[in-house]
Order: structure tokens, then C-alpha cells, then sequence
């Protein structure tokens, strides 16, 4: 189960001028702020009341707080401003960047999270959801990041696990007995989630609302470029964790079903790999449960790729 991974802060919390510039996007004083569970953001998520009833979500963060967050930001920035406005996404109404702190702030959607344990209706209402959208960004109507670049970013945890094997003891002889096998298939995985769609790459259930009937998708930093049953893919170890069975729900995705079961597998190698090393790392700062969340998903991803495996 996802919970609240970052050290969050409240807006009173905030510089004053980030709080400001805030105010200034909504053109209106907030009188109320309140902090979203959830995720793994180290610094402000919430939800606003303005003065005049209006609602909003803001984020913000300084280099202070992470140093990598508010690079996020801006990438979130630059993919919202970019996507299409009929797309189930939260619509962009500004944002704020003085080169340390940076801020965004969307429509606020009046929306929960998928309960979890995943409830089957929900999910499959997810699933569905998620086929339509890959469709919709396919090609992808902006300029985003390749997913090869997730290659330099951590998913080559098989190949630094056997090169240093007694890193990986921690992780146990199931896992240390087969660093050279899996290496080996996560050679390939960068050409195995080659394609033009528009990929989320960051989808939990703390990432997706329910908004009446629609669903809508947030928390865009991690968008890029690949196949479109990537983010099925990703999604399902997290859901895994609460129950609910991969291989069950993965056959009967419509982009799935396209996919070559080979690449399938190679790219769920290396997300396999990159949660279980990077479980092995310190916590980044004001992020203190970052590395249990990811070992949590790891041994789940590592249970559905030996089903996969045979």
C-alpha cells in the first residue's frame, strides 16, 4: 500500500514569496490549506480554499528541502503547459520558479484515490481508463524525455548488483543466485519500451483520482516517451503489494495484448532491478520512507517476474 512517503510542509511553511506568487496565479488570498497523504513529495501538496470559495492544488519545494525535487516541478511544468486541455489530466494555471523554490499550481479535482487493497470494479475501471488515455497519446502530442533516459536513472539495477554481488546479500540467496540472469535480460529492456507514446511513467493508485465518472491522471514529472503498456506495467507491482494478481490483469489490457512477451518480461527486469537496488540506498532527504516503499515494491515485482520466468 502507498502511504505518505516525503517530510510534507504546510503553507505556512512556505517562503513568503512563493506563498505570495501563489496567491497571485489564483488572484485571490487563501484561506485555507490542506495537506494531501500520499506520494512522496518533501514539500508543500495541498489542497486550497480561496477567499472568494474558489479551490485549487498547489505544490512547492526548495533545494533546501531535496535537491532533486524541484526539477520535477519544473518538468511537471513544462509537460502540463504542453498536453492537450480535453485530456483527463489537472489543467496547469501557472506556476513560479526563482531558481530555488519551485511551484505549481492546477485545478483542483474534486476527486479520492483508488481504495487500497485495490478493489476489483475500481481497478478495471482504472484499466480501462488508462487503455483510452494511452490511445489518446499515442503518438505523443508533445516533446518529452525518451524512456532510455530511465536507463542513466537507476533502471540498471541487475547490472550494479552483479557487479558488486555483496551489495545484494541483503536481498537474499533467491535474489543473489540469478544477478547474472537478470543482468543479462536487462541489457535489453531500453530497446524492448521503444515507442511514440506519451507514458506517465509514476502511476499508483496515489497518483489517479475518481472524479465522479471520470478518472483523471496527476503528478506528471516523470512523463517520456515509449511504449503504451508501459505505465500498466509500472502500475502493477504497487497494486501486486495489496493482493491483486499482475498476470491476470496485465492479459487482458488491450495494449498489453500487442506487446512482445519478451520485451514484456525485459522491462520488468529492470523495474524489478531498480527497486530493489535502490531499496538498498539511504533515504534521500526529508523523503524517510522512500526505501521500504521501494523493497516493498521490488519483492512484489520479483514474485510476478518469476511467474513470468517459468
Amino acid at each position: 500500500m502507498v502511504s505518505g512517503g516525503g517530510a510534507r510542509l504546510g503553507l505556512d511553511e512556505v517562503p513568503g514569496r512563493v506563498r505570495a506568487a501563489i496567491e497571485g496565479i489564483l488572484g485571490a488570498p487563501v484561506v485555507a490549506a490542506r495537506s494531501q497523504p500520499g506520494g512522496f513529495s518533501p514539500g508543500l501538496a495541498a489542497r486550497l480554499v480561496l477567499a472568494d470559495g474558489r479551490r485549487a492544488f498547489a505544490k512547492a519545494v526548495g533545494v533546501e528541502r531535496n535537491p532533486d525535487a524541484p526539477g520535477f516541478h519544473r518538468r511537471e511544468i513544462e509537460v502540463l503547459s504542453a498536453l492537450p486541455p480535453d485530456l483527463p489530466v489537472p489543467r496547469l494555471l501557472g506556476s513560479y520558479d526563482d531558481g530555488d523554490w519551485v511551484a505549481l499550481v492546477v485545478e483542483d479535482v474534486d476527486g479520492v484515490p483508488p481504495a487500497e487493497p485495490w478493489r476489483p470494479d475500481e481497478l478495471a475501471r482504472v484499466v480501462d481508463a488508462m487503455a483510452a488515455l494511452a490511445d489518446r497519446l499515442t503518438p505523443s502530442p508533445v516533446p518529452a524525455r525518451p524512456i532510455a533516459t530511465l536507463d542513466q536513472e537507476g533502471f540498471r539495477g541487475w547490472r550494479t548488483l552483479a557487479a558488486e554481488p555483496e551489495a545484494a546479500a541483503p536481498l537474499g540467496p533467491a535474489v543473489c543466485r540469478r544477478l547474472d540472469e537478470l543482468a543479462a535480460i536487462e541489457e535489453g529492456w531500453v530497446a524492448a519500451a521503444q515507442g511514440t507514446s506519451l507514458v506517465h511513467c509514476d502511476l499508483r493508485a496515489d497518483n489517479i483520482l475518481l472524479a465522479g465518472d471520470r478518472v483523471v491522471f496527476v503528478d506528471w514529472p516523470h512523463a517520456r516517451v515509449g511504449a503504451p503498456w508501459l505505465d500498466l506495467l509500472l502500475l502493477l507491482p504497487s497494486a501486486a503489494v495489496t493482493g491483486t494478481d499482475p498476470e491476470r490483469v496485465w492479459a487482458a489490457y488491450p495494449p498489453a495484448q500487442a506487446a512482445d512477451p519478451d520485451a514484456v518480461t525485459a522491462v520488468l527486469v529492470a523495474l524489478t532491478g531498480f527497486f530493489l537496488r535502490q531499496s538498498l540506498l539511504p533515504p534521500p532527504p526529508n523523503l524517510p520512507t522512500l526505501r521500504e516503499f521501494q523493497r516493498t515494491q521490488g519483492e512484489a515485482a520479483f514474485r510476478w517476474l518469476l511467474a513470468r520466468l517459468g
